[in-house]
């Protein structure tokens, strides 16, 4: 396989310097607003109305785009891994279906239970916990971002994870959670380093992650499908760990941290000669570039959220959303 690249739509809108600049932040109190410095005052990334309201926001757009199968409906209220992953189906459905998604239902999220951090600098972030219409009885994690008073709130990851699996959060005494920085020791692998501790579970195995879904069962699965006959299968996996693909993690009340990132991957599938490889869905092939004939390469982008424990724990993968963004056909 050729090099790999990253993702085509990395966004990088400069929040580095956002970082070091010197920003104004609003902290509403009972008596009006203050201005403080967000770079440096520990500060709730939100206020609970704001969440509300950008949670609403965000379904609404949502359905419209789901409907009309148009990701330019939703565009301005995704980043990162959702956008990329959503992007990619609505492509795939308008292509499909360029009169809009005939089975298209609303999505209503009830049940709604909102996490937001105090932390010092960009990005300000929070966690919307919901029972949603869709995905059976799981419950719905959303984390929405941005990187200044001027953006508007986007969601950044969207997994889908069992109600009994989400954890308690420590807060204090006013209810707000705590963020964990990107580098923190004292768990089972710091929040930066956790892309790439999965990316080398996936290629290598090893003791760091709890069997489930995700891990163990997810490399049983690749190992049996490189074993079928006729058909090659390889597999590369990137981590992702910057801009609006950076972790973000909360404290949990047992010390240890949840943690959401982000990871990126390849499955080249190869035919042997004289065969072809097997034709694939209308949705494939809307993504696909080339003609498929001898190899296919499926390009995917995952957002997945993992319990870090405290200590030396194993990490536990709580959800996980793959989705295929592009395919490639030689």
């Amino acid at each position: 396989m050729t090099r790999e690249r990253s993702p085509r739509r990395l966004r990088r809108r400069g929040r580095d310097a956002l970082m070091a600049a010197t920003l104004a932040a609003m902290s509403f109190t009972a008596s009006g607003c203050v201005v403080v410095h967000g770079e440096r005052e520990v500060l709730p990334g939100a206020t609970r109305a704001e969440a509300t309201k950008a949670v609403a926001a965000f379904t609404d757009a949502y359905n419209k785009a789901d409907k009309a199968y148009d990701r330019s409906l939703d565009a301005p209220y995704v980043t990162g891994p959702l956008a990329d992953i959503d992007g990619a189906r609505l492509k795939a459905g308008h292509v499909n279906s360029p009169s809009g998604n005939a089975s298209h239902v609303p999505l209503k999220l009830t049940d709604v239970k909102i996490t937001i951090p105090k932390k010092a600098g960009w990005p300000r972030w929070f966690v919307a916990d919901a029972r949603g219409n869709k995905g059976g009885g799981y419950r719905w994690l959303l984390v929405f971002t941005r990187g200044d008073l001027g953006e508007r709130w986007r969601v950044a990851y969207l997994t889908l994870v069992a109600p009994r699996d989400v954890p308690e959060f420590k807060k204090d005494e006013a209810g707000w959670a705590e963020a964990v920085p990107a580098r923190s020791p004292g768990l089972a692998a710091e929040p930066a380093e956790l892309s790439r501790a999965y990316v080398s579970y996936l290629k290598k195995g090893g003791d760091g992650f709890a069997d489930g879904p995700s891990t163990s069962t997810l490399r049983a699965y690749r190992t049996n499908m490189a074993r079928k006959p006729g058909l090659v299968r390889q597999y590369i996996d990137q981590p992702l760990t910057r801009g609006d693909y950076a972790p973000l993690a909360l404290r949990t009340a047992d010390g240890g941290a949840l943690v959401f990132f982000t990871t990126h991957h390849y499955e080249k599938q190869t035919a042997a000669a004289g065969t072809s490889v097997p034709a694939p869905s209308k949705a494939v092939q809307a993504l696909t570039t080339g003609d498929i004939h001898q190899s296919l390469t499926l390009e995917s982008i995952a957002g997945e959220v993992a319990l870090d424990p405290a200590g030396k724990g194993k990490i536990s993968m709580l959800g996980r959303v793959q989705g295929l963004t592009a395919a490639k056909g030689e």
